[in-house]
Parts: structure tokens; C-alpha cells; sequence
């Protein structure tokens, strides 16, 4: 069965906690071209916003595992990211993604899947939820 309003409310396993490291932010921020920017830097530095989306990411994979979804990422548009963050992620930090499925609408041969993925360290603060709209094609009978 494809995916379907049936599957709101679904959620996965947790991710392997990620150590969000200096150099894993400052390459971050020079991808970004703000190298520069000095909250990237120094003794105590911040992440860039943006750096949620790839521990965020890394939790769609269960979305991908799922068979009874029959999701394919050749068939998949991020249309929309939101991030709603409590605090900055920071140097140090071990940090797991946990991924629910929120909402789904089929129309025609596209579901378009709404998950939040809720990032989290591992002494359970909250540090964001990453928010995105993902319009997947269902494959056509020959």
C-alpha cells in the first residue's frame, strides 16, 4: 500500500548520535560562504541554522526503509524545510533525529508527505524540529 493518511502520526527510531564538531561547522559555514562569520568560530562556537537539515537527513532514511510506504527518493521534491529551534547547535553537542510522519495528501499520482524531525541531544534537550513538505510521484502502471 503506498503511502497514505493512514501513516500520520508514524514515527522511527531515533538516529545514531551525531557530535556536532568545530570542523564539521566551520566546513559547514565555508559551503555557505560565511567562513567569516565569527559565531562559527573561536572557543564556543554555534552551527549555522541551515546544519539542522543534515542531521535532519539523516532520519528521512527511515522514512526510505519503510516497504509498506513504497517511497523512492528518484520519485521525491523537497518542496519546504522549516526549522523551529529552542537553541543553537553547538560544538560538542551528541545529538539524535527522531522523524514523524505529520501529514499526507494524494492527489493524483503525488502524495505530499509533511515530517518533523525533532532533534534532540542525547540527555533528551530539545534543540529544533526541523519541518519539511516532500511531494513524492507514485510509479505508473505500464
Amino acid at each position: 500500500m503506498p503511502i497514505s493518511d493512514a501513516h500520520v502520526g508514524r514515527s522511527y527510531p531515533a538516529t545514531a548520535p551525531y557530535e556536532v564538531s568545530r570542523a564539521k561547522i566551520a566546513e559547514f559555514a565555508a559551503a555557505l560562504g560565511d567562513a567569516d562569520n565569527p559565531a562559527y568560530a573561536g572557543d564556543d562556537p554555534i552551527a549555522p541554522p541551515t546544519f539542522a537539515a543534515v542531521l535532519a537527513a539523516a532520519a528521512w532514511d527511515g522514512l526510505f526503509d519503510d516497504p509498506e510506504l513504497g517511497l523512492s527518493l528518484s520519485r521525491m521534491v523537497h518542496a519546504d524545510q522549516r526549522f523551529a529551534w529552542r537553541r543553537p547547535l553547538r560544538a560538542g553537542d551528541l545529538v539524535s533525529a527522531t522523524l514523524t510522519i505529520e501529514k499526507v495528501r494524494v492527489r493524483g499520482a503525488a502524495a505530499f508527505v509533511t515530517v518533523a524531525v525533532v532533534l534532540s541531544t542525547t540527555d533528551g534537550e530539545e534543540l529544533c524540529t526541523a519541518s519539511s513538505t516532500l511531494v513524492h510521484t507514485n510509479e505508473v502502471a505500464a
